[in-house]
């Protein structure tokens, strides 16, 4: 079980203590998206900590959706959902519900409240109600329609719900305090009218709960003891409190914890949108987007998630975590998981003059290191090879230990070759590197015991595939991409370089029948994940992560 639910934090001793005082018996959490975007890492440290919570203490955990708003959402949104939860290992079982499921009871609670004098239907519009709010130094006002009668308040929420009235024309609003402290408690709206229709109820209502009016009530309905939340929530709490007490009902206990922040990444879903919207990216599921499914799509895999959102942890104070963290949980997990392959990015042709010119050989490779089960694959070598321009050298620099004139390098897995001469266009562009191979170091060893410093990697011309090669990088170019100059937004800090597409590129054929999501090492470049636009005969690889780790690097140096 992964250490944040194991490990103590302020949120297992909280529910400790309850269960020890007997404030509950149980542990019974949610976790309580809304449909109108895709789940972020954001919500994947959200779903640990609600479903790991529960976990860590025999508990269960609701699926619910909060789905009080039908201009933005959609099943789309639903369905993405599902599929998320479930990548990161989570499941809910047969508790999947739904704030709409509990439209009727949550007016019924509506027209209680109005009938203890505390709520009220009022005319004033948005502007004048943000107007009448106040600010955080001064108190706001009591609207003019605030000592309606419970029965013109009752007669009013009634023809709301008939739909005799447009649009924005009329709210219902609690009757608290407009001179309190917390902005939260100054007569929040608890519906609006929205004459639009909703993805599960259709048209039946044409008055939907605001979502602070929603969310407590469901909690409670569900019989939900720990209402874990980010801390965007602590100032709603007490209204949440405020609502139940006043209706009498069971009585969750609300905890809030930390959002998850990462440099170079924007967590909000409305900006995620606006991108997606806007075609700056090539959907929700892009693999620059921090969504799960861009994440998913881009070769992470649910392992690596968890194990980052371990390493964060479970705190109080909002901080920033540095996205080298998260790559380095990445490269860890892939180290273990991911097959070594050979593939060249930047092919030059290198031909071995000495090689027998119909000679096809197959040399044993190791598929992964780390993992001995994984065992072993033949590779095809012939006498025409493709290597990466960046390993030849015409004119090396001093401690170059690549292929140069005169130099001899080790293939891997196959022969030491020596660079004896090249063939260059009228341009003077190198075409070809010839070179002779030693036919005694099969393997990459020397029988005489010489050494050499260089081993390249290497794919035979004559059964290479020919591959598109997406290389990924960080969508913004500075750490706090939503801190801008005045003028400017978010989108001034998109990196222009975020996505480089290279063409002709090389692999070995053990590639071929690659489905998308299958993750790779090419050896020597990265972390690759095969693309969900590959077919068999067009395949496309996702770079998920290069080899560095700089995140490590920093660590072991601190």
């Amino acid at each position: 079980m992964p250490e944040i639910y194991e490990s103590t934090n302020f949120i297992k001793e909280a529910i400790e203590e309850d269960l020890k005082s007997g404030r509950f018996t149980t542990v019974h959490t949610r976790f309580p998206p809304e449909p109108n975007g895709y789940l972020h890492i954001g919500h994947a440290k959200a779903i640990c900590i609600d479903f790991g919570m529960a976990q860590a203490f025999g508990g269960k955990t609701n699926l619910r959706y909060d789905d009080t708003n039908p201009v933005k959402e959609d099943t789309e949104y639903v369905d993405a959902i599902k599929e998320d939860i479930h990548w990161l290992g989570f499941d809910w079982q047969d508790r999947e519900f739904y704030a709409s499921d509990y439209f009727e009871q949550l007016y019924q609670w509506a027209e209680q409240l109005i009938l203890q004098g505390d709520a009220y239907v009022d005319d004033l519009s948005p502007e004048e109600i943000r107007q009448f709010r106040g600010t955080l130094t001064e108190p706001g006002k009591n609207s003019p329609y605030r000592d309606r009668s419970v029965d013109e308040n009752l007669d009013l929420l009634r023809r709301m719900r008939n739909g005799e009235f447009p649009d924005g024309a009329r709210v219902l609003r609690a009757k608290i305090d407009m001179s309190s402290g917390n902005i939260n408690m100054r007569d929040p709206v608890m519906y609006r009218i929205l004459h639009a229709s909703h993805h599960r109820t259709g048209d039946k209502w044409c008055i939907y709960p605001m979502y602070d009016f929603a969310h407590g009530q469901s909690d409670s309905l569900e019989g939900i003891t720990h209402s874990l939340c980010d801390l965007a929530y602590e100032a709603h709490r007490p209204l949440y409190d405020w609502f139940v007490e006043k209706l009498g009902i069971f009585h969750p206990r609300q905890i809030e914890f930390s959002r998850l922040n990462i440099s170079y990444t924007i967590l909000s879903k409305r900006f995620l949108k606006m991108m997606v919207d806007n075609k700056l990216v090539k959907g929700w599921d892009d693999p620059r987007m921090p969504t799960l499914g861009g994440m998913r799509r881009r070769g992470f895999t649910s392992e690596a998630i968890r194990d980052f959102i371990d390493k964060v942890g479970v705190a109080k104070n909002e901080s920033v975590v540095d996205i080298s963290l998260l790559e380095h949980c990445v490269r860890d997990n892939l180290n273990v998981s991911a097959n070594r392959v050979m593939a060249v990015l930047n092919p030059l042709k290198l031909v071995i003059d000495n090689y027998p010119e119909d000679q096809i050989e197959q040399l044993e490779a190791i598929n992964n290191p780390e993992d001995e089960s994984a065992g072993k694959r033949l590779v095809p070598f012939s006498k025409v090879l493709f290597i990466e321009k960046d390993d030849f050298m015409e004119n090396p620099p001093k401690k170059y230990f690549r292929l140069s004139p005169g130099n001899e390098v080790r293939l891997r897995y196959g022969y030491y070759v020596r660079c004896t001469h090249i063939v260059k266009d009228d341009n003077g562009e190198i075409l070809e590197v010839h070179c002779t191979h030693d036919p005694e170091t099969r393997g990459g060893y020397s029988p005489d015991g010489r050494k050499v410093k260089g081993t390249i990697h290497w794919v035979s011309a004559q059964h290479a595939l020919d591959v598109e090669i997406r290389l990924y990088d960080r969508l913004f170019n500075t750490p706090d991409p939503d801190n801008t100059e005045e003028g400017k937004t978010f989108l001034d800090n998109l990196n222009p370089n975020s996505l480089s597409i290279l063409l002709g590129c090389k692999v070995e054929p053990s590639l071929k029948n690659s489905l998308a999501g299958d993750r790779f090492q090419f050896e020597r470049q990265g972390y690759f994940c095969t693309d969900l636009d590959s077919t068999q005969d067009s395949l496309v690889f996702n770079r998920t992560v290069s080899l560095k780790d700089s995140w490590a690097k920093i660590n072991q140096s601190n």
